[in-house]
């Protein structure tokens, strides 16, 4: 489903459109404080890295890269709806704004940062999916020593529409099970694997076996801790859900885009509005929200 084209007319020293796996084209960022590389298939980011630092991002070395499917890893835009489609199960999962072609419409320098604007808008496939409305998308992607990544949705209808979002960020580590991910506590959580409303915890997230576990009405901070030392912050803004992931042994064989062993390195943590906590936009109206991903060792 591609609906945009167009290419800011010069680019940045630092910026720079290339041929990326699978022929897919990539735009590559090599910036005085960090380095990444989006693809404008779902304008998806499958890697950053902070200058002198270690990659932050997650890609399966199983996954297709192939306009049909999605990216395995990184950062898969979810819009507009989230898992599988209530009105028309069908759907491709997780919406078509992943499965999408988004144009890059700009990209300029601003001190030690590189920061790039991808636009994707309604085609005639998309108003004929389950979600048939008129709608811009803008997805800011700021490189730093920083990753900062903000969607904004605008209402092109005439009425009122609804939708659901998230940044389903993979986020690489030494070893789940010494994970912890920490800012969630006093936040009770849907158990997605057993579809069981679950009572608030006062201890951070750890891993033991598949998790899958959806934060209502979570709002602020969230910190990931790897046992090999090295901390992930991520700092949310306008997202009301928090969706925390890992496959585990047993899914994880039953992917075909993700390799046996690859679950020991990674975990979901995504800023999510998705559920009651779903976006509901008047005519005219725009929706942004932000997350910022901060390391330090």
């Amino acid at each position: 489903m591609s609906s945009v084209s167009a290419a800011p007319t010069s680019l940045p020293a630092s910026v720079r459109i290339g041929e990326g796996a699978g022929g897919l084209a990539v735009v590559r960022v090599a910036g005085r404080a960090g380095s990444a590389e989006i693809y404008l298939h779902g304008a998806q980011v499958t890697d950053f890295i902070p200058a002198g630092g270690r990659p932050v991002l997650f890609l399966s070395k199983a996954s297709r890269f192939e306009t049909a499917t999605a990216i395995r890893g990184g950062v898969p835009i979810c819009f507009p709806w989230f898992g599988a489609n209530t009105v028309d199960p069908a759907a491709s999962a997780h919406g078509f704004a992943r499965l999408s072609e988004w144009g890059l419409v700009d990209a300029h320098e601003v001190d030690d940062d590189v920061v790039l604007t991808f636009l994707l808008t309604d085609t005639p496939a998309t108003r004929a999916s389950a979600w048939p409305h008129h709608f811009e998308a803008r997805y800011t992607v700021t490189v730093g020593a920083r990753l900062s990544l903000a969607l904004q949705v605008t209402n092109r209808e005439a009425d009122a529409i609804e939708y659901e979002e998230a940044l389903h960020t993979y986020l690489r580590v030494s070893d789940v099970r010494g994970t912890t991910v920490s800012g969630l506590q006093g936040t009770a959580f849907l158990d997605q694997l057993t579809g069981l409303t679950e009572p608030a915890e006062n201890s951070p997230v750890g891993f033991a076996t598949e998790t899958d576990r959806l934060y209502l009405g979570s709002r602020g901070s969230a910190t990931v801790a790897d046992p090999d030392g090295r901390t992930v912050t991520i700092e949310s803004d306008e997202s009301d859900s928090t969706v925390v992931w890992n496959p585990w042994i047993g899914k994880a064989a039953r992917m075909s885009d993700f390799g046996d062993d690859e679950w020991t390195g990674m975990v979901c943590v995504e800023t999510a509005n998705v559920r009651r906590d779903q976006v509901r936009l008047e005519p005219g109206q725009s929706h942004t929200t932000t997350v910022v991903f901060e390391v330090s060792a």
